[in-house]
């Protein structure tokens, strides 16, 4: 589907005749179609009941955290699961999150093209807290997960003023559609779902 045209407003800058163009959201808001046709999205937009987010610039603490789980979760993955990083899960039509890390079901993953998986595939969702944007991931982007029905969330956010990580786990209640905290982890985190693993997190130090 392709998005129709958008209407465009003009924000006054400093320098006379000169300003910022920003498209005006649609009256019911925006839509996942919108979400992959409108053109020149940032990277990483995000749609959250129907309005789109934009990331801030990505801290050290957030891309190297994101490179040690993926690393771990792939080194003992089974072969019916796939681990990708920053990929759009279409939750409903109004909301397409993207969480930094997911879990998906190996046959969601049809080929190189591929731009977002749909909820149901979606195994594990994690999200690595960033300041400016932790409102959204410790509140909002857990309850729409909770709600679309995805079996594990883990918040992973900074232990102290260094780069050494904790990581909270959660397990969907599939009744109440909430999550439940199954642990809290530290130096290692070991887990048995969605699939068993461990990852040495203190290995933070040397990255």
């Amino acid at each position: 589907m392709t998005a129709e045209p958008i209407p465009e407003t003009t924000v006054p800058t400093g320098d006379a005749g000169s300003g910022v163009r920003w498209p005006v959201p649609p009256p019911d808001g925006y839509t996942v179609d919108d979400l992959f046709t409108l053109p020149d999205l940032p990277p990483h937009t995000e749609l959250i009941d129907g309005s789109l987010v934009f990331v801030s610039p990505q801290r050290d603490f957030h891309g190297v955290v994101i490179d040690l789980l993926v690393s771990g979760l792939r080194a003992s993955a089974p072969r019916h699961v796939r681990v990708r990083r920053e990929m759009t899960v279409v939750l409903d039509k109004r909301n397409g999150p993207e969480p930094d890390i997911c879990v998906v079901r190996a046959e969601a993953v049809t080929g190189p093209d591929v731009t977002h998986f749909a909820a149901e595939d979606v195994l594990l969702a994690v999200e690595v807290v960033s300041p400016e944007s932790k409102a959204r991931d410790t509140d909002t982007k857990p309850h729409k997960y909770a709600a679309a029905g995805i079996p594990h969330f883990w918040l992973v956010d900074r232990s102290g003023t260094g780069m050494r990580p904790v990581v909270r786990v959660y397990e969907l209640d599939p009744l109440a559609k909430t999550y439940v905290l199954r642990g809290i982890h530290h130096d290692e985190l070991k887990v048995d779902g969605p699939f068993e693993g461990v990852v040495d997190l203190s290995a933070v130090d040397d990255l």
